[in-house]
């Protein structure tokens, strides 16, 4: 069997981005939670049975404890945050095994599903759908893939090096001297994507760097001012590579024979009808 793992907050913001409006009587939008659920209904039918799906039931998590420039839900458009218990609910309705992420996040809960369906020898292979960079560091091998949804481009582990420079177990120590703007964390000055990669590709991790830079032995430019700022900042570079880790011990289930989509619950019928009922924006030209 192949398990697939959904990042339900990313499939929200794509669609809500990429469908007209489309409100209720009420006026609460909902064509994004319209378009998510066709979207794994559309893998359902595809054939695909085992799937789990999380979501950010709120945007902050414990990271923020940790760097107060962290992601929030600060700038999210309204009707787009209006959604997420929606989403939720119809997901669960639908008889998709879903997972509402408050303290951690919707990372999280994919790397640990990942883990964790991963040690079922039944199955074949775990595919983790969403393009978050972050997520890369769950891929093993050709076991434990990563789907972009929207390209429909796979990366297996050999995939993870070509896009990074690196292997994934060091994409935690690579976001952290380079940074995740999307998350909130910048990195270090002076550390770029080629940079980091071509010291990581040789060490690995950030404690196993040298602090001679002329034992490197690698193409990096100006490294002397490479090492002078990790000397300086080691402290930091260790804190952004704890925000970049991602948690893999939550228990979301206790077999992958919980994720076993075996059809929608009763409760479906009336949010579909709900959903037949809203009132979409006419498209321009029509």
């Amino acid at each position: 069997m192949d398990v697939y793992l959904i990042d339900g907050t990313y499939e929200l913001f794509r669609h809500y981005y990429a469908i007209p409006s489309a409100r209720e009587p009420s006026g609460l939008e909902i064509a994004a939670v319209r378009g998510v659920l066709a979207s794994v209904l559309a893998m359902i039918n595809a054939g695909e049975r085992y799937v789990g799906v999380a979501t950010d039931h709120v945007i902050e998590s414990f990271r923020n404890r940790l760097w107060p420039g962290y992601k929030t839900g600060a700038g999210i458009e309204p009707d787009l945050l209006a959604q997420f218990p929606l989403l939720e609910e119809a997901l669960a309705a639908l008889g998709i095994a879903v997972w509402p992420m408050v303290e951690f996040e919707a990372d999280d809960a994919l790397a640990s599903a990942a883990a964790r369906a991963a040690l079922d020898p039944r199955v074949d292979r775990v595919v983790i759908c969403t393009p978050d960079k972050d997520l890369a560091q769950c891929v093993r091998g050709t076991r434990v893939v990563q789907m972009n949804r929207r390209t429909r481009t796979i990366r297996d582990e050999a995939g993870i090096f070509a896009k990074f420079g690196v292997p994934p177990a060091s994409i935690p120590d690579y976001l952290a001297l380079v940074g995740d703007a999307a998350d909130g964390y910048p990195g270090l000055r002076g550390w770029g994507t080629k940079s980091a990669a071509a010291v990581l590709g040789r060490f690995g991790r950030l404690e196993s760097i040298p602090d001679d830079w002329r034992t490197w032995g690698v193409n990096a430019a100006n490294p002397a001012a490479l090492a002078l700022t990790l000397a300086r900042e080691r402290d930091r570079a260790f804190l952004f590579r704890d925000l970049a880790t991602l948690r893999t011990d939550l228990l979301l289930f206790e077999s992958v024979d919980d994720l076993h989509w075996k059809g929608p619950t009763p409760a479906f019928a009336s949010l579909a009808a709900r959903f037949d009922a809203a009132v979409s924006d006419p498209v321009p030209g029509d």
